[in-house]
């Protein structure tokens, strides 16, 4: 005789998943393929997630770390993250074709980077060390015009040289809980630091972060779908945790540690900017084997933001 499941409520925020960066890096590496033919070369992952990457590889694409490794005549793609502009150099002093998938939000923020630099100001950079994202847009300006703050306490630390001529840029994958804390404190430290014109931490990244906040306190635990090296999955997990609901980051159904789960009568679920809407499903799926599952869709404004794809490949 088979006992009945569990009732299980699933609330799944919205938006979640692909932002508009990530779709159009992943389009740009697809569209290289038809045109140029297998192999195209990628400069690291093109997006933070193992199953984006594997089907891309399975197309055709083969990743590297550095551009020695791209063989001469065929193409490269840069990554969404961005690059130091001595990558393009390089590809261009060999003669490779290159295509740069660079969320166009993070090549917003290089541009405002040399503008202050040419305006000559110091930049504070809050950031987190050795992501891809600070690696590149800290390699648009000369080196030692750039410092990286990552907490509250590193503003208490700095002993600029000019403190009226100061400014800060951010990484577009942040809290925007910890990162106002930041600019708090620089702005009490600093009141005369130059603010950017417009919100750095970008719209995909903020409104993901509003939507798990909108769910997390209705819910026992939550889930979030993402790789442990993407930023703005990780900082979801976060926003839950303070938000009232015990979380985990997952890469897919197979990461779900069923013991932690327990028997919730909630469970939230979301996905990082770089995880397809497959792989919430095949969450849902492999809940839906242990529980009779209640699945609603949290209320929300949907996102309209598209990139144009590059020229070169749809002319």
């Amino acid at each position: 005789m088979a006992f009945p499941k569990p009732e299980l409520h699933l609330l799944i925020a919205a938006p979640r998943g692909f932002c508009a960066g990530v779709d159009r890096a992943i389009k740009i590496v697809e569209l290289a393929i038809e045109r140029f033919g297998p192999p195209v070369y990628v400069r690291h992952e093109i997006v933070h997630n193992r199953f984006v990457v594997d089907r891309l590889r399975g197309l055709g694409a083969v990743f590297v770390k550095e551009l020695d490794e791209v063989p001469d005549g065929r193409p490269v793609v840069f990554s969404a993250h961005g690059v130091p502009k001595v990558v393009p150099a390089a590809a261009e002093a060999r003669g490779l074709d290159y295509l740069d998938a660079t969320c166009p939000l993070v090549s917003k923020v290089h541009r405002q980077a040399e503008r202050l630099i040419e305006a000559g100001r110091h930049i504070l950079f809050i950031g987190h060390a050795g992501h891809p994202e600070v690696i590149g847009t800290f390699g648009q300006v000369p080196p030692g015009t750039m410092t990286l703050i990552e907490s509250v306490e590193d503003v208490a630390k700095l002993n600029p040289d000019d403190a009226n001529n100061l400014s800060f840029l951010t990484q577009t994958t942040l809290s925007v809980d910890d990162t106002a804390a930041i600019v708090d404190a620089l702005q009490i430290r600093f009141p005369n630091i130059l603010m950017p014109r417009s919100e750095d931490i970008c719209y995909a990244t903020s409104n993901r972060q509003a939507a798990v906040k909108l769910i997390a306190g209705r819910c026992d635990k939550v889930l979030v779908i993402g790789a442990p090296n993407s930023s703005n999955s990780l900082r979801l997990a976060e926003v839950a945790e303070r938000s009232g609901a015990p979380a985990r980051l997952i890469q897919r159904a197979a990461d779900i540690d069923w013991d932690w789960l327990g028997m919730p009568g909630t469970v939230g679920l979301t996905a990082g900017a770089s995880a397809p809407e497959v792989l919430v499903r095949e969450v849902v799926d492999a809940l839906a084997e242990r529980f009779e599952v209640r699945e609603k869709l949290a209320e929300h404004e949907p996102e309209r933001m598209t990139f144009k794809l590059p020229r070169e490949l749809v002319a």
